[in-house]
């Protein structure tokens, strides 16, 4: 049975100087002993931020999330290590698009932490078990998936209880499936998870970007989020110009965004358990200044050519930045897959603009876009659909899972947004 959410005013405790966001609390009587050692366990193992709480209205749950996303990292790069190994990972949904392991670890994983200090606040997130329980049960492949979810989940998530069982695993996957909670047209507050954005990136090698992306929407508006990319280094693209990420001499960064405070980013840490606590290891991320519309440098999917986007008929293109400046031509920077990677870099100022054209009969996913939009709003950019309408959140009623935008979303430094907004529509006359 499908859970309802009520959309509930949050509660606010004071606690000294800290304002926490605190969701209804059950009765004790409702609160297994396991649930109660996994709320302090996650509770106490909070990744530290760059502003204190007094400043962030969910500072408790931007902590804990940014903890999670930071295991759920390390859970990627392990099942990553068994693909090249040549352990049977990869599987095909009904719509041939890949998930492996990963996907459904990850889920599980940020599932579960959360459920445990926020049980009141529902999920929405790409995967279900619906795919893994259609195997044939005279099939031992189905068990033995789950068994390797399992494994993968067990040996990261933070739970100070009783071991995980395949059920409990199941659960925590399907906490966030389109048929885990029903919304309605009042304003709500709830998760919105990718596990991994950017699956076919995943697979491909060792250096090809993906993400994992969790936000947090509360009545209408993102308030936090939170991307890590485990393959992100400080030469992921071509420009070098930019000092945003010079501090990224590594593989992998977390970057974290608040309401009103800004977007920071800081190595992954090395191994689980072992986060970096000192405040001055963020950097404060911001979107580059680019005025004008030939100097900019437009993100796309490797996927797509020029032709495919906007403003083809009125610039033509080049992929090397070593050619002149050219105020006929847009120069293109190439992302490998995923529309969460290229977020990463319009916020940080590696790229100026990102384009995502919405497809006939190909519906945008609110997870490839939530958790973005709050990082570049909080960098100094901003986000609309073609038309310069914001994103409406809540288009999709009763699901929160699809986003509506006319032609397709564009991520800008702000500074070009109106005039990338007026050339779009007079492409499109």
């Amino acid at each position: 049975m499908p859970l309802l959410h009520l959309s509930l005013r949050p509660h606010r405790l004071l606690v000294g100087r800290r304002r926490l966001y605190a969701p209804p609390t059950p009765p004790p009587s409702r609160i297994s002993i396991r649930a109660a050692a996994s709320i302090s366990g996650v509770a106490e193992d909070a990744c530290d931020l760059p502003f204190p709480p007094e400043l962030a209205a969910h500072h408790r749950e931007l902590a804990a999330a940014a903890a999670s996303v930071e295991r759920a990292c390390r859970l990627c790069v392990d099942v990553k290590r068994s693909l090249l190994s040549g352990g049977r990972k990869i599987l095909e949904k009904n719509d041939q698009s890949p998930v492996t392991i990963a996907d459904f670890g990850v889920q599980a994983l940020i599932s579960f932490e959360l459920q445990q200090l926020f049980p009141s606040i529902p999920l929405v997130a790409e995967e279900d078990s619906t795919f893994l329980k259609s195997f044939n049960p005279d099939d031992n492949s189905g068990n033995v998936l789950i068994e390797s979810i399992s494994s993968a989940v067990t040996d990261k998530v933070n739970n100070s209880g009783s071991p995980l069982t395949h059920d409990d695993v199941l659960r925590a996957i399907d906490r966030g499936g389109k048929d885990a909670v029903s919304f309605d047209s009042n304003p709500a507050t709830y998760w919105v998870l990718d596990p991994i954005d950017g699956t076919k990136g995943f697979l491909k090698g060792d250096d090809a970007l993906y993400v994992v992306g969790l936000a947090l929407v509360v009545n209408g508006k993102v308030e936090l989020g939170v991307m890590g990319c485990p393959n992100w280094t400080n030469g992921t693209t071509a420009n070098k110009q930019e000092e945003s990420f010079d501090h990224c001499n590594g593989h992998g960064i977390l970057m974290v965004s608040h309401a009103g405070c800004g977007t920071w980013s800081r190595l992954l840490s090395p191994e689980i358990g072992q986060f970096i606590t000192t405040q001055d290891v963020w950097k404060r991320c911001f979107v580059d200044t680019c005025s004008v519309v030939h100097m900019a440098r437009f993100c796309i999917p490797d996927s797509q050519t020029w032709n495919m986007i906007p403003l083809s008929l009125l610039f033509g293109s080049t992929a090397d930045e070593s050619d002149p400046k050219d105020e006929n031509k847009i120069l293109l920077q190439y992302a490998c897959c995923g529309s969460l990677c290229k977020y990463i870099m319009v916020a940080s100022g590696r790229a100026t603009v990102f384009f995502n054209r919405a497809r006939v009969n190909t519906q945008i996913k609110a997870w490839d876009h939530v958790v973005g939009v709050i990082c570049v709003q909080e960098a100094g950019g901003q986000i609309s659909d073609w038309s310069g309408k914001p994103l409406d959140l809540a288009a999709d009623l009763t699901g929160r899972r699809i986003i509506y935008p006319s032609g397709g979303v564009l991520v800008t430094n702000g500074s070009l947004h109106d005039k990338l907004v007026d050339l779009i529509s007079a492409d499109h006359k």
